[in-house]
């Protein structure tokens, strides 16, 4: 079985290839997010999983290894908003939110380090909001949760209360697309049962 490599400090991705039955070594990447720019959302998460999955082969040398990475941005009302970092930034963007509707894309570059083949593939999911209150929405960024993920929120956490409803996968909103990833691992030869562990 080859080994698989999940090049982010998510604990939710982390959590989701659990659930599907794969036990992923984590190496963090490293790769300054803040300074990579894209035309649009789609394209930024996408050229961030392709440098952190990369950055991340780099480091291995000779290896059977399959490296995954991720990252989710929000397309919202023209903006595009990766993790806010600061609670006035989260605080600001939920008043902007509630009620209205997002699309969170998440980037998906799987590598395998054997034979230098790659898949690739972007996923979108749109999300529809609450219209929690003034008070709501200072608990919430209180917590912390809402500082370090893209959006603003999460739909696994505190922040699932303020998400009315999605349209697509809803592990992409999580952070990593369940079935796309099979499909990918399918491009690279790989069925994703193979990886089951038992």
């Amino acid at each position: 079985m080859k080994t698989f490599i999940l090049a982010s400090a998510s604990p939710a991705r982390r959590r989701l290839l659990a659930q599907a039955g794969i036990a992923a070594q984590v190496i963090v990447s490293g790769v300054d997010e803040s300074v990579v720019q894209a035309g649009d959302a789609a394209s930024l998460a996408q050229t961030l999983a392709g440098l952190k999955a990369r950055a991340v082969l780099g480091t291995l040398g000779e290896s059977d290894a399959l490296v995954l990475g991720c990252d989710s941005v929000l397309a919202f009302d023209g903006q595009i908003l990766g993790k806010p970092g600061t609670a006035a930034e989260a605080t600001a963007r939920w008043r902007a939110m509630r009620g209205r509707s997002g699309v969170l894309y998440t980037g998906h570059c799987l590598l395998d380090a054997a034979t230098g083949a790659a898949a690739e593939e972007v996923v979108g999911t749109t999300v529809h909001f609450a219209t929690p209150d003034d008070e709501e929405i200072a608990a919430y960024v209180a917590t912390g949760e809402p500082l370090e993920v893209a959006g603003s929120f999460t739909i696994d956490g505190l922040g699932g209360a303020f998400v009315t409803g999605i349209e697509g996968d809803h592990t992409n909103v999580v952070g990593l697309s369940v079935p796309t990833l099979r499909l990918l691992l399918a491009r690279l030869g790989v069925p994703l049962v193979s990886l089951w562990s038992s």
